[in-house]
């Protein structure tokens, strides 16, 4: 956010003299993503391995991972994101940084006045190789590194913290065996989820694995109006958990603990 008076001052009178924090917060936002989806603020990425964040086992189990969203889903840019990833890696093994809102002065209704403040409502999409505790105080950093100690960052918080089981664990196995036995076809394993979901309250809280099972298709418009569900994705969802119930009363499950 950057507030820089308590009302709009005239165009005519003030434009080209004061301030436009509208043109302040575009440049701070240009110096945390570039314009082909770089995110510029390094230390938020992922660490956990060699190359490029993303760990090997990450890496390995991604290896010809489709993506897609099916009719009317958004487009996949392939300039987009961080170079030198897959599609794959980008969504499921990277972060992501997103301008859910921003707003100066009043779209619906423009006046030829200097905007007191803008502002810009944000979002980064995570994984369990980012500490999330170190993103304010390593943004402020980059802004005040950039000149940009007008831009005010509020309401910083994490909603829900990363977390993910390995995705060698004996039970990630298992479950995919028992899934690609019920549908009778290639079951793919994504390591990290694309979503927000609380899955540390499992893994971190009760110490346990956690496999989630899809039952939707990323064309599913989520969140908005026109939201659905498809009989398809659906019937497998329920095929893939009534296969593992059964097979949960089978001999060969893995061991506790």
């Amino acid at each position: 956010m950057v507030k820089l008076r308590e009302g709009g001052v005239h165009s005519g009178h003030w434009g080209g003299l004061t301030t436009d924090p509208a043109v302040v917060l575009a440049h701070a936002l240009s110096t945390i993503m570039d314009r082909d989806g770089k995110i510029l603020v390094r230390g938020w990425l992922p660490q956990g391995g060699a190359q490029g964040g993303v760990p090997a086992a990450v890496r390995a189990v991604l290896e010809g991972c489709p993506v897609g969203g099916g009719d009317g889903a958004a487009t996949i840019d392939e300039g987009w994101g961080e170079p030198g990833l897959t599609p794959a890696e980008k969504i499921y093994g990277w972060n992501s940084f997103i301008v859910l809102a921003m707003t100066s002065g009043v779209p619906a209704n423009p006046v030829n006045a200097v905007a007191p403040d803008a502002r810009a409502h944000c979002q980064i999409r995570y994984t369990v190789d980012s500490d999330p505790a170190t993103f304010e105080a390593t943004l402020r950093a980059h802004l005040d590194a950039h000149g940009l100690q007008q831009v005010r960052i509020e309401n910083a918080f994490v909603r829900m913290p990363a977390s993910r089981t390995a995705p060698d664990h004996p039970w990630v196995r298992w479950a995919q065996a028992s899934m690609e036995r019920s549908l009778g076809g290639r079951v793919q394993i994504i390591p990290n989820s694309s979503g927000g979901l609380p899955g540390d309250v499992f893994v971190d809280h009760l110490g346990v694995p956690l496999v989630w099972v899809p039952h939707s298709y990323n064309g599913c418009k989520q969140h908005g109006p026109d939201e659905h569900l498809l009989k398809a994705p659906a019937r497998e969802g329920l095929l893939a958990f009534a296969g593992m119930w059964w097979d949960l009363g089978e001999p060969g499950t893995p061991p506790r603990g």
